[in-house]
């Protein structure tokens, strides 16, 4: 589905069991128009279905599914979304009785992702995703072609057109995976040139502010916008924080319910910036009515992606939004260490500039660097990289006494080491 000038015009259909509260389901209904809308759809109608398990061959029940038929005839619709992940026996049967675009809520995300992806990691990672989500329900497009007839050279067109299409799809994938590797191998080439500073990710529900943090402190400039998914491509800047403690701060694209797995498996290395980051800073949209199920949610992603336990901060950000003021206690008291701000209009951030160093003076040290007559480069990244409290000239050298991350002064050291080792042996 294309955003175009004349709007399609969409049924939204979630589906409430006893094993989901009604609320929930609700809200993640709610969700789904704002996807819905980020896609380019209007959304004019929404059905929520109370059932005790969902229905295998229709997903909300042959009855009601006929109902939709003609609630789609009826209100002139375009496009029905469902609110979970149909199977393709699911959609075959829907679309006999339905005469529209029957899409569910992974295929619209993969449409957003479609639709705002700007680099070629990002397209690719979306095309991956994309072909792994059609490969098992490629049968809903040659449902006129599926006559079978039994027997040895008497196989029908549909199987033949079926097979065919599925092994270019598989072939198509595996040149994906192989893309994505040698982009995966420049990524690691990229992260080892910039080990001598800490890394900070920025992870998220979508649309919690990560953008904004991250132009805030340093001006990156990504956009910002009102929308799930306003950013996909992970942004890096170099950020200082104070004179011993630069960053590298990563925006990475925002975690949502019912994330497709296939999206997480295809943007393995944008996420590779969240799994080898020193310290996450959890950004969460505090105005959300349930924040705490998208913290949940936002936990889970990262669990699930081998993330989860970095020492992180707690960003909870659009105070400015809230409407009950009791909020901010209520997180202070269940939150310890977390911070409240609003990014937009720059309120406490301050407050979080001090948490985040904080939390990086763990990976701060202090040590003197004996540095030769040749040696004018080393001390010119020990000038860039931390704090020099001391710093004397003498016949020999300069005599550093410098205070930065760990990493880098344990680099700059081992130059030093290799370059005593290699004049000792000239």
């Amino acid at each position: 589905m294309i955003p175009t000038a004349a709007r399609e015009r969409a049924i939204l259909v979630g589906v409430a069991t006893p094993a989901q509260r009604r609320v929930r389901v609700d809200d993640s209904l709610e969700e789904l128009g704002r996807l819905a809308e980020s896609a380019g759809a209007e959304v004019v109608h929404r059905i929520l279905q109370e059932r005790h398990a969902i229905d295998a061959a229709f997903f909300i029940g042959k009855g009601k599914a006929e109902e939709l038929s003609y609630l789609t005839v009826e209100k002139e619709i375009d496009l029905v979304v469902f609110d979970d992940d149909l199977s393709a026996v699911q959609v075959r049967n829907l679309e006999r009785l339905i005469k529209c675009k029957i899409i569910d809520r992974s295929g619209i995300i993969l449409d957003i992702f479609a639709s705002r992806a700007r680099t070629n990691e990002a397209k690719t990672q979306v095309e991956l995703a994309q072909l792994q989500y059609t490969l098992p329900r490629l049968t809903r497009q040659w449902t006129h072609l599926s006559k079978q007839f039994g027997g040895i050279g008497t196989k029908g067109p549909g199987e033949t057109q079926i097979e065919t299409d599925r092994r270019a799809i598989r072939t198509k994938i595996a040149h994906l995976h192989a893309r994505l590797r040698r982009i995966g191998r420049e990524r690691e080439v990229q992260r080892k040139g910039r080990d001598r500073y800490p890394r900070v990710a920025l992870v998220g529900y979508t649309n919690a502010g990560k953008s904004t943090l991250l132009n805030w402190f340093s001006g990156a400039g990504v956009p910002v916008e009102d929308m799930l998914f306003a950013t996909l491509d992970s942004t890096v800047r170099l950020v200082a924080l104070s004179p011993a403690h630069r960053v590298l701060l990563s925006d990475t694209v925002g975690f949502i319910r019912k994330l497709p797995h296939s999206l997480v498996a295809s943007f393995q290395s944008t996420l590779d910036e969240v799994r080898e980051a020193d310290i996450l800073m959890h950004v969460v949209d505090v105005s959300h009515p349930r924040f705490e199920e998208q913290i949940a949610v936002v936990n889970e992603t990262l669990e699930e992606i081998g993330a989860h336990g970095k020492p992180t901060v707690m960003a909870f950000n659009k105070v400015d939004a809230l409407d009950n003021r009791n909020v901010i206690p209520y997180v202070g008291a269940n939150f310890p260490g977390a911070v409240c701000i609003a990014a937009a209009r720059g309120i406490n951030m301050a407050a979080l500039t001090a948490a985040l160093t904080a939390l990086l003076e763990g990976t701060v040290a202090e040590e003197t660097l004996e540095c030769g007559p040749g040696d004018y480069d080393i001390v010119s990244r020990a000038h860039e990289a931390g704090e020099i409290l001391e710093e004397r000239f003498d016949s020999d050298g300069i005599r550093l006494r410098v205070r930065m991350h760990r990493t880098r002064l344990e680099q700059l050291k081992k130059t030093l080491a290799e370059r005593r080792n290699g004049r000792r042996a000239s």
